[in-house]
């Protein structure tokens, strides 16, 4: 079947739904979207929950078919692939759109999984009242993650790349530092043992470190990409006042966060990123675990790397913030004092991009 025969079809089906129901997309409050590559379906329920409509769509024929909705429905999707463009698209047509997190919509999910249980799920998930949603990102927010996402396979592929080298010239009875000053080096041993291999095994290193140095060169593109963008916005010239938060972590969180009056206080917000504890409490007995490790894992990483580097020179330093970090550190160790100081950090961010305030350090080191 063509498209122009589809998009007949399409739009032959949906006049037959509206005589058959007698305008049942009067009634329609909430659509649930099953948004894939090529085909969607989009699941209609009234204000109670009622079905009102389910229908499958080409992707083609997608934006046409939503933009017959009556513009007082809501539109619902899951947060995944593609969630966000489609989010501003409907938004351009007038349309309220919410996005769901994957794991929120799982529950509500009944029998087994096709398409339109999905959508079902979708709506009926969006009709609770205490259900969070995802904020519809911009298109910079979005480019400004995946420079981050590309940063991060960079670093990922050169620390592949090292680790194979040094493999490979192990097995010629060369071992080198870690680091880069080991690789750094690979010609050196290449030169002071050319008796250990052949001329392939020579030319096989030889373009490893070349992958190596370029993947390099990527990185460093990325940090000053990074570090140009945060130097001139003036949400990350605010975060990067406060200790442990440079270039990497600023646009990190402008770009995760987007909206932080969606966390009530700085808790929600240090939870949504997983540094609070786990907890497994029953008959009135609370038992905290370790952290929950949930929500972004990258902008978690980075937090934790930059406590870190605060707890190196604490021991150095006699304000407040330094003398408590030190003597937290003296009593439970040196982790769950990293994990600590990312906890305040992240509650001190939230404050600075929910009240659009500067970082004071005397007020920050009682929080």
């Amino acid at each position: 079947m063509n498209k122009c025969a589809r998009i007949v079809k399409a739009e032959k089906a949906f006049t037959i739904c509206n005589v058959k129901r007698k305008g049942p997309m009067k009634n329609v409050s909430v659509v649930g979207i099953d948004i894939a590559k090529r085909i969607f379906h989009l699941y209609g329920a009234d204000s109670k929950g009622h079905k009102v409509m389910s229908k499958k769509v080409y992707r083609d024929e997608f934006l046409e078919a939503v933009a017959q909705l009556p513009k007082e429905a809501v539109v619902v999707m899951e947060a995944c692939g593609g969630a966000h463009y489609w989010g501003r698209r409907f938004q351009g047509l007038g349309f309220e759109v919410r996005l769901i997190a994957p794991q929120f919509v799982k529950p509500y999910v009944k029998g087994n999984k096709t398409d339109m249980a999905d959508a079902e799920a979708i709506s009926e998930a969006a009709l609770r009242p205490t259900m969070r949603y995802v904020r519809v990102k911009s298109i910079t927010e979005q480019e400004l993650q995946h420079l981050h996402r590309a940063r991060e396979l960079a670093i990922k592929s050169q620390t592949a790349e090292g680790n194979s080298i040094r493999g490979m010239l192990l097995e010629y009875g060369i071992s080198l530092v870690q680091g880069k000053k080991g690789i750094s080096e690979v010609s050196v041993q290449l030169e002071k043992y050319p008796e250990r291999m052949s001329p392939v095994g020579r030319e096989l290193i030889m373009r490893a470190v070349d992958r190596y140095k370029k993947s390099e060169e990527e990185v460093e593109w990325y940090d000053k990409k990074i570090e140009g963008i945060a130097k001139v916005h003036p949400v990350c010239k605010r975060l990067q006042t406060v200790p442990g938060i440079g270039p990497i972590i600023s646009t990190a969180l402008v770009a995760a966060v987007g909206d932080p009056s969606a966390f009530k206080n700085g808790r929600q917000f240090s939870a949504w990123l997983g540094i609070v504890p786990k907890q497994h409490s029953t008959g009135g007995k609370q038992k905290l675990l370790g952290i929950s490790k949930r929500g972004d894992k990258y902008l978690r990483k980075q937090l934790i790397h930059g406590s870190r580097s605060l707890l190196y020179r604490a021991h150095l330093k006699t304000d407040t913030f330094s003398i408590w970090a030190t003597n937290l550190k003296e009593r439970r160790g040196w982790n769950r004092t990293t994990v600590a100081i990312a906890n305040k950090t992240a509650r001190i961010c939230w404050s600075i991009l929910r009240f659009e305030n500067d970082y004071q350090s005397t007020r920050a080191a009682r929080v």
